[in-house]
């Protein structure tokens, strides 16, 4: 089985690059019923990198025990959405080995261009980039043992659907981990008004058929939700 995840692994890394390299001139627009957060644009690569990647961030963002606290073994299937930079996709290909495999998902074509790129240089051949599209990750079917979405999910349109959708991606006991902020007042961060409270993403999972596994404190301006689909 593990040959047949890292096969797959190696084609998906060969062609979906080139597909994003296509389509990063086109303008970039998720749909309008996205709502305000969703219209965001993240295609200035450079700006974000210097946000995302910022030694400032690994004093809060604390990755190496955020990783630790999630249990990621070598060899595991780790899925990505919205993975920006790699900031977290590149720390994971390191922890899973090259027996695992790290699907980076991202909406974005100039951060799915900048993810390979990065792999490249870094030498992760178990890192994927996936161009994902609005309403689709596009992850291969059954093989993440954990979908990771860090400070994304208020970006996501029609949410209750794509968890029901993410069941699909899931590996046999796998789960969906939600990082985002505390929806208050902070040092970092946005504004209140653009953030989700934990009652508000537990609400939408339970509507899409999902149980809250574990809620970890581990970070100081986010929490950490552990979730796993049921039987409807």
């Amino acid at each position: 089985m593990k040959q047949l995840r890292l096969a797959l692994a190696v084609l998906l890394f060969a062609a979906v690059p080139l597909a994003a390299q296509q389509h990063q001139h086109e303008q970039h627009k998720p749909p309008a019923e996205a709502g305000q957060h969703a219209e965001h644009s993240f295609a200035d690569v450079d700006r974000y990198r210097n946000i995302f990647e910022s030694s400032e961030r690994d004093a809060w963002q604390k990755p190496d025990q955020l990783i630790r606290a999630l249990g990621i073994q070598p060899g595991m299937m780790v899925a990505d959405i919205g993975a920006g930079t790699g900031y977290f996709s590149r720390r994971f290909a390191v922890t899973v080995g090259r027996e695992g495999v790290v699907f980076a998902s991202d909406l974005e074509p100039n951060m799915v261009v900048e993810l390979r790129n990065r792999a490249d240089a870094d030498g992760l051949v178990n890192l994927v980039p996936i161009l994902s599209s609005a309403d689709d990750p596009r992850l291969p079917d059954g093989l993440s043992d954990i979908i990771f979405i860090c400070d994304t999910w208020h970006h996501i349109a029609n949410r209750v659907e794509y968890a029901r959708r993410l069941k699909n991606d899931l590996a046999p006991g796998g789960r969906v981990v939600i990082v985002d902020f505390h929806k208050r007042e902070l040092p970092i961060g946005p504004p209140p008004e653009m953030k989700m409270s934990e009652e508000e993403v537990l609400s939408e999972f339970k509507q899409a058929g999902y149980r809250l596994v574990a809620s970890l404190d581990v970070l100081p301006y986010q929490y950490v939700l552990l979730l796993e689909p049921y039987s409807e």
